[in-house]
């Protein structure tokens, strides 16, 4: 169906190159422009035009304001060009909705190539080479993980949105990491309104290749050959060429077969590219490696050099196929593409200044004489025109000179394009033609020795002065009526509608015709530093001024700068007004130098430094009223003496002056049924205390003492979690992820809080918490109630510390009721003589003053070796274990005597009580012990044992804290009742973990040392431990002593009818049994490593532990998690 009005949705030279080819169609073309921008190009070339409310580029963004504007001019159709919102699917189906032809792919497909990592996994799915990379958005800790995970190449963040090179960075460093990836979401929010980016391997020194592909709506899809866009400075394209002079004929086949197997496959209407890093240097013989990377759904700046070498309009095609037409009508198919015809370059024309290390700064301002070459071969698409003002708001590009070549030579279509350059007349303000001219007479550029990064590699030479270059144009000056230096119209900058009052008459205002005033002899002139408006001026015609006082004020870039005298004396003129704006480099001010009575204002300011402004002060008393001494209602409601304040509990655990507090100005999002102000007095921080602070800094030195801290407060509705409390949590969580910080989580409160009103949508909270396991030790600690999410916290943490009289349960009394379980008051769910014995709580203290104390005690061993300690004598532990073996002791007076005096620390005490385990130092050195407990069961082992012992394994291998067993076991427990507890299960667990330790460990057979109990408490295997000893109390065997003797011997004993005499068979086969054994003699075969005294049990220790090398720093987890149970 014909399109009889379109409506060209951009500006500048696409938007001039769009309507030129509605022209040639007979269509009848309608501009848009902004307040700022009527005098541009394209709007005097289009058949009409509509302005648009706003300024710079969020005008052209404002996708109601550009259909209503369609709507209005009674178009059909809409070409996004591209930039702006030609890749927006929501403008797509904006226009769709309100019945305009998108001049475009559909919107499925801009949001199928719009989000990149889908883009990549498309080709994954077609079997198309990609870089290794994310295949969805990643956070900052997925891309520091995939960093790692390359082990030394370099990462590229990009945008998953978008194109263009913004939003992307290379990676090269990972302390660089952090700053990148933040710079790479905020430019991506800039440009494409999504902040989403992921990361790819960095293909090095490769080309940039694009393939054109042109697809209808019946299906077909045809390629156009390719371009290649491989010389860039900072990703942005700078020179495209066609045909690619560095494809092999096989890998342009390649190439464009991928290309077009992924359109079809996505149904691709329109124009679109799909572009792919190509190995710059294959090996001979070798296939030239290629990789996709992205595709870009829209109309490319770069579509000039395609047309010059195949002959094609892709603009009209573009518009012909929107129309209805198919590939066929427009002899598109792909055999009657022809092979491309010669060679095309393009060469980007941008305003632009560079400095002497490379950077570069966008210039603009008034064309005093503009002349773009021509002649055969030679095309310029642009938007200036001799005085043309232009804006600093818009993009730096202002000209494309394209220059075909019947010779598909580099050297002769680059000696062509030099020519051209140097016939292009651009006077007014600085451009980069100096900089292509001295790329393209390059001789690595002229023979095709190019990669993506060439121009950072030859930036010394590219960036140097170019004064040589031929100036083959008419040098007589173009005057021009307007005032140099100003940027765009000027207006009352007081009047806030000033600036649409302004966008209604531009086209018809005339500007101030005041010429710029030249400097007198003796004058200096204060120049404007960056682009800006001007907002005040603080000088006056004639008046004084000393050096460093303030001259005028300047806004640029949303943030206000003061301007000041760079030398005093006597103000001869003022070349701006408020209003103003101006380019960098533009006269301001005109100072004739004097002396002035007072001297130099520099230095003259005495500043109050106990002064509080305003500003500060307002802080400050929002800061106090957080505090508990402004809270003493609330304080009062703490049941005394009992339970503290959440800032109590903070307080004492981290050192004094330490604590740094993250978000203590949060309020609950309940603005909706609360004021401010009862906000402020009732949601302190949202009931969340977050911060990081020191922890045993006397023990231990930075960075190993730093700690993450987070506290429910009780005090503030129940110490529930909100929405902005998740929020705070979820913050803590990354900064004690990233900076790999020990948690420490006070966890009293009750569960989730319903009466937000603000926010929703899920929480990442116990993912993102749970996530920590295994990375940072996690501590947690509980007073009074805690129930449902907050109890969900607790149980995610390494060791549950509770106070007498706490409950704890999943959820308290209204959601029990709730679900028509019954009623109960809140001490009836989940009270300590439940979940002690239970094992849900590792440590019973008395208050949260011990509580404090013990998680001191408990981070300690997870933060080093401390320096001081203090040894028993270790001849004790000779007279610990009887020589009666039938007699049983106490395993708990063999750790406090082996380990440091006061460094014992139990976990789980209440459960499975045939294992004892415990943090110990020897040395001072952190040792994990797991010890079978003889007065129960006789040391056998049983599923709450088993568990209890796995986990721990679990714990001291997550950290690299090495394990020591001491074994005293008659074997794994059995008998018909104890199969009722999963025992065969349970009981693998201390093969399954204790086999794939990768931490030191040892063991120690304190007596029995039978079966596969005792197998279990070596990883295994006596050959596991670093090493395995016994004591002389020890005895060895496959199972029980007696038992052994009765099932192996069962038939001579039966053939023995005597009742005596078969007993006294028996008893001697057990004494032999006995004998063989011994500890002694199993040391005798090296079945143990040594039999020791056991006053030399910690010597073993000591010095093995001393030969031990301490773990490379790792920087991920070393175990998946942490097992909750």
């Amino acid at each position: 169906m014909p399109l009889p009005s379109l409506l060209i949705a951009n500006r500048g030279e696409i938007a001039v190159r769009i309507a030129r080819a509605a022209a040639e169609l007979g269509m009848r073309s309608v501009a848009i422009y902004s307040e700022d921008d009527s005098r541009s190009l394209h709007v005097l070339r289009a058949d009409d035009a509509r302005p648009l409310k706003g300024r710079g580029a969020s005008a052209y963004l404002d996708i109601a304001q550009v259909v209503q504007a369609a709507l209005d001019a009674g178009c059909d159709a809409v070409h996004p060009g591209y930039g702006f919102l030609s890749e927006n699917a929501d403008f797509a189906r904006a226009c769709q909705a309100a019945g305009l032809t998108f001049v475009g792919p559909r919107a499925e497909h801009l949001d199928l190539f719009g989000d990149k990592a889908r883009a990549r996994d498309l080709a994954r799915r077609m079997g198309v080479p990609v870089l290794p990379g994310a295949f969805a958005p990643v956070t900052l800790d997925e891309a520091r993980a995939f960093y790692r995970s390359l082990e030394g190449r370099h990462m590229v963040i990009k945008a998953i949105a978008g194109g263009g090179g913004r939003g992307m960075r290379i990676v090269e460093h990972e302390a660089d990491l952090d700053q990148l990836y933040a710079r790479c979401q905020s430019e991506a929010k800039a440009a494409f309104g999504n902040p989403a980016v992921y990361v790819e391997e960095r293909f090095p020194n490769a080309r940039h290749i694009e393939v054109q592909v042109v697809g209808d709506a019946t299906g077909a899809v045809s390629h156009l050959w390719e371009r290649e866009c491989t010389i860039q400075r900072r990703h942005q394209k700078l020179v495209e060429i066609a045909p690619s002079p560095g494809l092999s004929p096989d890998t342009r086949a390649r190439l464009t077969e991928a290309a077009v197997r992924m359109a079809k496959e996505a149904g691709y209407e329109s124009l679109g590219t799909f572009e792919f890093l190509v190995e710059s240097h294959p090996v001979p013989g070798t296939a030239q490696r290629f990789a996709f990377i992205e595709a870009n759904a829209r109309l490319q700046v770069e579509h000039t050099v395609t047309e010059e070498v195949t002959g094609v309009d892709l603009v009209v095609a573009q518009l012909r196929i929107a129309a209805g037409e198919t590939l066929a009508d427009l002899g598109l198919a792909q055999e009657a593409i022809p092979a491309p015809r010669g060679a095309a370059i393009q060469l980007r024309v941008n305003m632009e200044t560079i400095t002497a290390d490379g950077a570069t700064r966008p210039t603009g301002g008034t064309l005093t004489a503009f002349d773009p070459p021509a002649g055969k071969g030679v095309r310029v698409d642009t938007f200036g025109y001799a005085g043309y003002t232009t804006s600093p708001l818009y993009d730096s590009l202002l000209a494309k000179v394209i220059v075909a070549s019947p010779s598909a030579r580099m050297a002769d279509v680059a000696a062509r394009a030099y020519r051209a350059l140097c016939e292009f007349r651009v006077e007014g303000f600085a451009t980069n033609i100096p900089f292509l001219q001295g790329l393209l007479r390059h001789p690595e550029f002229v023979e095709d020795r190019i990669h993506t990064h060439f121009i950072d590699e030859h930036a010394a030479e590219l960036f140097a002065e170019h004064a040589g270059h031929p100036r083959l144009f008419a040098e007589a000056p173009v005057a021009t009526p307007q005032r140099s230096g100003l940027a765009g119209a000027k207006v009352d900058t007081f009047d806030p509608l000033a600036v649409l009052a302004h966008g209604k008459a531009a086209a018809e205002a005339a500007r101030d015709t005041t010429a710029d005033v030249a400097p007198a002899a003796g004058e200096s002139v204060l120049e404007a530093p960056l682009p800006g408006t001007i907002v005040s001026i603080a000088v006056a015609e004639a008046g004084l001024v000393r050096k460093g006082r303030q001259g005028l004020g300047m806004e640029s870039m949303k943030r206000e700068h003061v301007i000041t005298a760079p030398v005093s004396g006597h103000i001869r003129h003022i070349a701006v007004a408020p209003g103003d704006a101006v380019f960098e480099g533009s006269p301001l001010v005109h100072i004739e130098e004097a002396e002035i009575e007072g001297g130099d204002a520099v230095g003259e300011e005495v500043i109050d430094l106990d002064a509080i402004r305003p500003d500060l002060g307002e802080v400050l008393e929002r800061h106090r009223l957080t505090l508990d001494e402004a809270r003493p209602e609330a304080v009062a409601r703490r049941p005394r003496p009992r339970q503290r304040t959440a800032r109590e509990n903070v307080y004492d655990l981290v050192d004094d002056g330490t604590f740094v507090e993250y978000g203590p100005l949060v309020l609950a999002a309940q603005a909706a049924r609360r004021s401010k102000e009862e906000l402020i007095q009732k949601s302190p921080a949202d009931g969340m205390i977050t911060g990081v602070g020191r922890i045993n800094g006397d023990l231990f030195d930075e960075p190993a003492s730093r700690c993450a801290v987070m506290s429910y407060d009780y005090t503030v509705f129940a110490g529930t979690q909100g929405g902005r409390n998740h929020a705070k949590t979820d913050r803590m969580i990354d900064v004690a992820q990233h900076a790999r910080l020990p948690l420490v989580l006070f966890a009293e409160g009750g569960g989730g809080r319903p009466g937000d009103t603000e926010g929703g949508g899920g929480t990442r909270t116990f993912a993102r918490f749970a996530q920590l396991s295994g990375l940072v030790p996690m501590v947690g600690i509980t007073s009074g109630r805690c129930f449902a999410g907050n109890a969900s916290l607790l149980g995610c943490c390494d060791v549950v510390i509770a106070t007498e009289g706490s409950n704890i349960g999943m959820g308290g009394p209204a959601m029990i009721e709730g679900g028509g379980l019954g009623i109960f008051a809140p001490e009836e769910i989940g009270p300590m003589s439940i979940q002690v014995p239970n094992g849900v709580v590792d440590i019973l203290v008395k208050d949260e003053a011990e509580a404090v104390k013990v998680a001191k005690q408990y981070l300690s061993y997870f933060q080093g070796r401390v320096r001081e300690w203090e040894a028993p004598d270790q001849r004790q532990m000779r007279a610990i274990v009887p020589e009666n073996r039938l007699r049983v002791y106490d395993i708990r007076r063999v750790i406090e005597t082996l380990a440091d005096v006061d460094s014992v620390l139990e976990l789980r005490r209440g459960f499975g009580h045939g294992m004892v385990t415990s943090f110990i130092r020897i040395e001072g050195r952190p040792v994990g012990i797991i010890a079978n407990n003889p007065m129960h069961l006789g040391g056998a082992i049983d599923a709450d044992a088993a568990d209890k012992g796995a986990r721990f394994m679990q714990l001291c291998d997550a950290f690299d804290i090495p394990i020591l067993f001491l074994c005293d076991t008659p074997g794994i427990m059995v008998g018909p009742e104890i199969e009722k507890t999963a025992l065969v299960r349970h009981s693998s667990r201390m093969f399954v973990i204790g086999a794939n330790l990768s931490t030191p460990f040892f063991t120690v057979v304190i007596r029995k040392a039978y079966g596969l109990g005792a197998i279990a408490m070596a990883g295994g295997s006596y050959r596991t431990p670093y090493f395995t000893v016994s004591w002389p109390t020890g005895e060895f065997g496959g199972m029980g002593l007696e038992g052994s003797v009765k099932l192996g011997y069962r038939d001579e004993l039966a053939a023995i009818e005597d009742p005596i005499e078969r007993r006294a068979k028996y008893e001697e086969m057990v004494a032999r049994a006995y004998e063989r054994g011994k500890a002694i003699n199993n040391a005798a075969v090296f079945g143990i490593d040594d039999t020791i005294d056991p006053a030399d049990t910690r010597y073993w220790m000591a010095n093995l532990l001393a030969s031990i090398r301490p773990p490379e720093p790792r920087t991920g987890k070393k175990r998946a998690a942490v097992d909750a149970w």
